[in-house]
């Protein structure tokens, strides 16, 4: 399963091409000022955290795209957050390469694209009128030291759950009649360019793992668990809850008793579990935080 080293700028010049060629602005490639579409959810309703519950039962079907609205908007701005987060990653692991390598030149072209991303969502949030979202402070402050700190395999590994996860979630609504154009629009530049980033993570966690001695191995392996269940945790804001009348605590409590939000959540890691199990970054004890955040 290894990947030779130097592959590196192989791939690096092949994902530098299709930069060129599948790159996107999202001030000029989407259309900001169209109306939003009446009676058009904003994400799958199925997918929706409170969907089976009793509280979903009592909503009526306006209330339930409302709260779509702000459940992906939450979505996106915690996504918006974790791409800071990378911007801060990427700069630091290019700091110490070659500029003059296409491998340093396609990690830089990663960063332009994740700073587009983050203004995409950002404006996209500001158009749907929501409040603002995000993830807890604990969350937030262990970024700092996660964004100032992490290297090597947990590095790329964590990208990839990020990433993977809601690749998911926006390929399910790219070509869904049934969703918001807006969000349409938005999902479709990501999941293009976002297919360059998992290409370069995946490749290099294939690269480094193999060099990691055990208790390296057990290190990153519990960094990995820590970021999947930070992450996936915190992509709903419980503040979205009062957009339909419901009280954060009680929404909160029903989304994380919910089964189907349980098997949403697995299904959102069915691509990427497999991936780092197989590559060795899931196993021994850090698995259990896996099964917690019910991403196993």
């Amino acid at each position: 399963m290894g990947v030779e080293a130097q592959d590196r700028d192989v791939t690096a010049a092949r994902l530098l091409k299709s930069s060129a060629k599948n790159s996107y602005d999202p001030y000029v490639d989407i259309d900001w000022d169209a109306p939003l579409a009446e009676g058009k959810a904003y994400m799958p309703l199925e997918r929706v955290s409170l969907y089976g519950t009793d509280l979903w039962a009592k909503l009526t079907p306006e209330q339930r795209i409302e709260l779509s609205k702000h459940e992906i908007a939450s979505i996106m701005s915690v996504g918006l957050w974790f791409e800071i987060v990378l911007m801060q990653l990427l700069a630091r692991y290019v700091f110490d390469l070659d500029a003059r390598t296409e491998h340093a030149q396609y990690a830089m072209t990663e960063i332009g694209d994740e700073t587009r991303h983050s203004v995409m969502f950002a404006r996209t949030a500001e158009r749907l009128g929501v409040p603002r979202y995000g993830v807890p402070k604990a969350v937030h402050r262990a970024a700092k030291v996660f964004g100032a700190t992490a290297a090597g395999p947990s590095m790329f590994a964590s990208v990839l759950v990020a990433e993977e996860t809601t690749d998911r979630l926006q390929r399910s609504m790219m070509d869904d009649d049934g969703i918001q154009p807006l969000i349409r629009s938005v999902n479709r530049i990501h999941v293009v360019e976002e297919a360059r980033h998992v290409r370069f993570a995946k490749e290099e966690v294939l690269r480094e793992t193999p060099k990691l001695s055990k208790a390296a191995l057990q290190r990153h392996r519990l960094r990995t668990a820590l970021v999947a269940f930070g992450v996936i945790d915190s992509m709903v804001d419980a503040r979205i809850y009062r957009s339909v009348g419901i009280a954060p605590r009680e929404g909160r409590a029903a989304a994380l008793a919910n089964p189907h939000f349980h098997e949403t959540r697995r299904w959102m890691a069915e691509k990427i579990v497999p991936f780092l199990r197989e590559a060795g970054l899931i196993g021994g004890r850090s698995e259990g935080l896996w099964r917690r955040a019910h991403l196993l």
